[in-house]
């Protein structure tokens, strides 16, 4: 039932209004507030790729390129548990607290794990450094893209969670560019970067990367604190005045946008206010409960081609005995692709039914692949052009599937559900660190792309058997 006030006001009613509204809503600028965060995330999840060899030399004794690798895979898998940590702790936090709060709380958590990580002299506390800084970056994860598709317009959730999605792409470029100069020595491209600045008198690039890192999410708290608190987490803690002064501001921003808005259509449709605890409203119901198998599935299984790749690239390229900068190079002039992929779903993101999105983007990452075996190791362009077409296909499905997981569920319990499959799946992210990526140098290149990429199709088949929701009201979506 609807939650009446005095003066006149129900939560249907402000339902209604959220619903009418066609345009980004807020500032334009907390496009920007948001995404930075997201820059940094996605900065620090790359930042280790090319700098670690340099990490690794000085924080190991005995430590060198050739058995770097070695070393590699606890800080990256301790990394992606601490997502599991965060998300299963913090993001439950954010459906009983509040949007807001937690966002500037996540954010502080990761500044301060990324300022450890490059402060340190051995290589535990390296490894608490990237652990704590995943407990941050999990539930950051969970939060933003539960708050972005509750303030978005009803036909944008997609296109705005996607938008966002470019600084993320953005954050990866620097992270993966910036160790290349900081942390490669000088080298003749296409063999390098002929400007790259370590050497015997310039050891530390590595400290520097993370010390940006800190500087990146100190300028996202900073912002974050603009923020309004997300309607719809309001109206789920019947706190229906808050949520009416959140909504009106709302509505003279979209006004002034796009002209007069349509009269709102009050069908009367609310979601339950929060009784359970943010677990109990989901493992208590059938209806999330089997949502959230599925949704689990899919994500733990693709994430293990994503991070195959993310991690394993690299080893691919050095598999066809390309040399390790000159791998490095091509790794990161293929996160072009990862761009293009966010502008690509920031395009199309609402207009193709979000289920379809994974195996669209598994047969865009085999393409790559393919494209990948027939440079064979022999040439430059033709890998570099396989390499944009697999960060492109392994990346465009991410946005959009972000949106859609978190329509899965209602506001009472929106970031906790979002946070179970998406944090618990990168344990499947886990997997493709630590035992499909040090397999792939030692296969021959058709049968590590068909290892990498068979658990995406996988998840892509999971994926299919799931709810649409493009276009629908959330609380019709997730009552």
């Amino acid at each position: 039932m609807s939650t009446q006030l005095s003066e006149g006001l129900t939560a249907s009613s402000i339902y209604a209004r959220l619903d009418r509204l066609r345009v980004w809503a807020l500032p334009s600028l907390f496009v920007f507030v948001i995404g930075v965060g997201f820059m940094f995330t996605f900065y620090d999840i790359f930042d280790i790729n090319v700098s670690f060899i340099q990490t690794c030399s000085a924080l190991v004794p005995g430590c060198t390129p050739a058995n770097s690798n070695n070393y590699l895979g606890l800080p990256v898998v301790l990394n992606l548990a601490g997502y599991v940590v965060g998300t299963l702790i913090l993001s439950p936090l954010s459906d009983r607290v509040g949007r807001k709060h937690m966002l500037l709380v996540t954010m502080v958590i990761t500044g301060i794990g990324s300022l450890i990580t490059g402060m340190v002299d051995n290589y535990g506390w390296f490894v608490f450094g990237r652990v704590l800084t995943g407990v941050g970056i999990g539930a950051d994860l969970a939060i933003v893209n539960t708050y972005i598709g509750e303030v978005a317009p009803r036909h944008g959730r997609a296109k705005y969670t996607s938008l966002i999605f470019i600084m993320s792409a953005v954050g990866a470029f620097i992270g993966i560019w910036l160790g290349l100069l900081l942390t490669t020595p000088s080298t003749p491209f296409p063999m390098g970067l002929p400007f790259a600045m370590a050497g015997p008198h310039f050891t530390n690039g590595w400290r520097i990367m993370y010390f940006v890192g800190a500087l990146l999410a100190l300028v996202g708290i900073l912002l974050r604190f603009q923020l309004p608190e997300s309607p719809r987490w309001l109206l789920a803690q019947n706190r229906v005045q808050e949520a009416d002064e959140v909504v009106r501001g709302m509505e003279a921003i979209a006004h002034k946008k796009s002209g007069p808005l349509d009269h709102p259509v009050d069908d009367g449709i609310v979601e339950e206010v929060q009784k359970a605890t943010p677990y109990g409203a989901i493992f208590g119901n059938g209806r999330y409960l089997r949502r959230t198998i599925i949704l689990l599935l899919m994500w733990g299984f693709s994430y293990v081609t994503v991070y195959s790749y993310a991690a394993g690239f690299s080893s691919f390229l050095t598999s066809l005995k390309y040399a390790p900068p000159e791998a490095g190079l091509i790794t990161a002039l293929g996160v072009l692709g990862f761009i293009i992929c966010a502008l690509f779903a920031t395009w199309l993101g609402d207009h193709i039914e979000r289920k379809i999105w994974l195996p669209m983007g598994t047969v865009i990452t085999i393409i790559g692949g393919v494209i990948i075996a027939i440079g064979g190791g022999h040439s430059f362009i033709l890998e570099v052009i396989g390499a944009i077409v697999t960060f492109f296909g392994f990346n465009v499905w991410v946005p959009v599937t972000y949106a859609w997981s978190a329509e899965h569920y209602p506001a009472r319990a929106r970031t906790t559900g979002f946070a179970l499959v998406d944090g618990i799946g990168h344990l499947g992210g886990g997997i493709g660190v630590l035992v499909i990526a040090p397999l792939i140098p030692t296969m021959g290149i058709g049968t590590a792309l068909l290892l990498v990429n068979a658990f995406m199709v996988i998840g892509s088949i999971i994926a299919l058997t799931g709810i649409r929701t493009k276009g629908k009201k959330l609380e019709e979506i997730s009552p």
